[in-house]
């Protein structure tokens, strides 16, 4: 299971009678649970005005976030291509697995100062986001770019021989180079034309070397052959070639370009996997609260579940009421089902849509 319960709830004495307590509800006789503490400073609340004025903004911050992360995630996936089963293993925050950073989460004061308002705080957050979803959209560009050029290259050297490139295929020996007189043609010929062409393409035109065609190279349908002719031979050629439905390909041995051509491949395949995953951003909870981390199985979430309701029910007497109801709870942007007594948020490590 990759999916984490982030709850809070107040101190009894102290916060660690708080964590006793849980602990003892839920892994103490029933193993409901694997639990973490999570270390969270004393943030600047503010009023309960200002946490309500807060809450639509931090709702949309979350939902923003969550859709960065995601996008990141997907990104990882895409450049992975053939290892996609190794993205769980490869998406890291600050060089850990996800499950390790959340379960040892602390955090960052360099970059979050708890000095600062909660509202600055978010404002730090958003404005972080914001620079990784644009460095994301400009990565992924550059890289759909280069896979483009590269499936581009790598579509020339597939595909019938009709329209594949052929500098893989041809060697310099099979042509006549550097004559001021000759020169030697590569034509595609249907398999089923094979003895059509060895009958006539001495006679396609004048001036073609007698017994000078080779085959070269086959797909499913059709040969490579080559031919030697004079120069001044070529337009006829290529007309009575075409009148037979041999195709003359336009191609030139040029071991230069062949060369660039591969080098090209080569490094724009190299480039490909060079492509790297921007960091991902976890934020925390205001506290004055002991926050809890929760790692259920699918067989105990709902028993779960009413063990936290019986164990913090007193916190709100309300709660059930609101649960089983209709109701929004003015400010706090939360629909009825994820209302409890307790701050509770739900964390999935799982990023993509694979079974883990």
């Amino acid at each position: 299971m990759t999916e984490f319960w982030l709850i809070s709830a107040p101190g009894e004495k102290t916060c660690q009678q708080t964590w006793d307590k849980m602990m003892a509800a839920t892994t103490r006789t029933n193993n409901l649970s694997t639990n973490h503490k999570f270390s969270i400073p004393d943030l600047k609340v503010g009023t309960l005005d200002v946490l309500v004025g807060l809450s639509d903004e931090l709702a949309k911050l979350d939902s923003f976030v969550e859709s960065v992360v995601k996008k990141v995630a997907q990104y990882m996936a895409d450049v992975l291509e053939d290892s996609r089963d190794k993205v769980q293993e490869n998406l890291l925050a600050n060089g850990v697995d996800l499950v390790t950073y959340i379960t040892r989460f602390q955090w960052d004061m360099a970059k979050y100062p708890i000095k600062q308002s909660l509202k600055n705080i978010s404002e730090i957050i958003s404005k972080q986001i914001t620079q990784i979803d644009n460095d994301l959209k400009t990565r992924a560009s550059a890289y759909n770019n280069l896979k483009g050029n590269l499936q581009n290259l790598e579509r020339k050297n597939a595909g019938s021989l009709l329209t594949r490139s052929l500098g893989d295929i041809v060697k310099k020996e099979d042509f006549v180079l550097d004559s001021e007189y000759l020169i030697t043609l590569l034509v595609v010929v249907p398999k089923t034309s094979y003895s059509d062409w060895d009958k006539t393409y001495e006679t396609l035109a004048e001036m073609v070397v007698p017994r000078s065609s080779n085959l070269l190279c086959e797909d499913n349908d059709s040969g490579l052959f080559s031919v030697t002719l004079f120069r001044k031979a070529i337009d006829d050629f290529k007309h009575k070639a075409r009148e037979n439905k041999f195709i003359v390909r336009d191609f030139q041995y040029n071991e230069e370009e062949m060369k660039a051509d591969k080098e090209e491949m080569t490094r724009l395949s190299t480039d490909k996997k060079k492509q790297f995953v921007s960091e991902m951003c976890v934020y925390g909870l205001p506290v004055n609260f002991q926050a809890m981390l929760l790692q259920p199985s699918k067989k105990t979430m709902k028993k779960l579940r009413e063990v936290l309701n019986d164990l913090y029910k007193h916190l709100d007497s309300s709660a059930a009421a609101i649960i089983d109801s209709a109701m929004d709870i003015p400010g706090l942007n939360l629909s009825q089902q994820e209302y409890y007594p307790y701050v509770y948020y739900k964390i999935d490590c799982n990023l993509l849509d694979f079974k883990v």
